[in-house]
């Protein structure tokens, strides 16, 4: 099973409790974007291209930590930017881990080996590194050559060094089944990562390249083939089995942002990290003053292609956890 037991004993333990209180919003992770300055210019990425004041911008060890205890949530996912690039970032994450918050750190791999000595294994820490394609899809995708090559080899040492390694890869256009189901198999069988996450690309509005990003009719296409024949049981897959249901066009859900919010050097996001209503400078806030209702496929334009995880799978999970069959079919990973 690629999600360990200890997190998803916790969340389940989580979701319980919410339950109970009658909560209706409630984070299940956080993005946590602690700078938007990276080392990579991607160009199906926005965040890079922010002012320069604001990539100028670091959050504290202080409010980093400050904000995952308010909103309660018991996982994070540091993002970015690129991760690495920040100062302090060995502090924030052992601030979590203390705190017993399942911790995520997304990056691009290129600084991975020269900073790994800041951090120590632990239950509670994995790395994620994003893997776009095999080698030269890859480093098309971020624009630099060789940056596959220190990726997969900053996996290598990280998993030597005892640390739980996952992965992140997001496909657009000019991705094929062949081209989807080629790096798959390479991290799940040759690199034997401990768990994959995958994404159809969002279009963001300061990205360089408009044109490669994938509609809900390319998404479900895609997948449907990338999984046919039985295929992502052989992968070990960061996700719920009715997200990817979702994906490949045989479940349907609306768009639960609330459940995975963003705080970044300024405040937390509205609605989501994908897109930007504006921001709140505290969590209450946040879940106060934004309309969740005009969001989502069908409500929003800006909604219309969108399948991306942070707002469809927390409604997989939901989902998952008020049904005995789903959740049994998650727990025995029976993708």
């Amino acid at each position: 099973m690629s999600i360990p037991w200890r997190q998803n004993l916790t969340m389940a333990s989580y979701l319980a409790r919410q339950k109970l209180k009658g909560q209706k919003r409630f984070p299940l992770l956080v993005e946590l974007e602690p700078l938007y300055s990276c080392n990579l210019h991607c160009p199906g990425c926005g965040k890079v291209r922010q002012p320069t004041e604001i990539l100028r911008k670091r959050l504290s060890v202080e409010e980093a930590v400050g904000a995952i205890e308010e909103s309660g949530a018991p996982m994070v996912s540091i993002a970015g930017g690129e991760p690495l690039l920040h100062p302090e970032i060995g502090r924030i994450v052992d601030e979590l881990v203390k705190r017993r918050k399942f911790v995520y750190l997304c990056t691009n791999g290129v600084l991975l080996e020269r900073r790994m000595e800041q951090f120590r294994p632990s239950p509670y820490f994995a790395w994620t590194v994003h893997i776009d394609g095999l080698a030269e899809r890859h480093d098309a995708a971020v624009d630099r050559e060789g940056v596959f090559d220190k990726a997969t080899a900053a996996i290598r040492s990280a998993k030597k060094a005892g640390f739980r390694v996952t992965t992140n890869s997001t496909f657009f256009t000019n991705d094929s089944p062949q081209s989807v189901i080629g790096v798959l198999d390479y991290l799940n069988n040759e690199l034997q990562v401990d768990a994959m996450m995958l994404s159809p690309a969002y279009a963001y509005e300061r990205a360089p390249d408009q044109e490669h990003f994938l509609g809900v009719t390319e998404t479900r296409e895609l997948f449907s083939k990338v999984f046919a024949d039985g295929r992502r049981r052989r992968w070990k897959l960061n996700h719920t089995p009715l997200f990817l249901d979702f994906l490949e066009g045989k479940a349907d859900f609306g768009c639960t942002a609330w459940g995975i919010p963003s705080y970044s050097v300024l405040g937390w996001q509205k609605p989501c990290y994908l897109m930007s209503d504006g921001y709140a400078s505290t969590y209450a806030e946040l879940l106060e003053t934004t309309d969740w209702e005009s969001y989502g496929r069908g409500k929003d334009p800006r909604c219309a292609n969108c399948m991306a995880h942070c707002g469809y799978e927390p409604t997989a999970v939901l989902a998952t956890t008020s049904s005995l069959r789903a959740s049994l079919r998650a727990t025995l990973g029976t993708h």
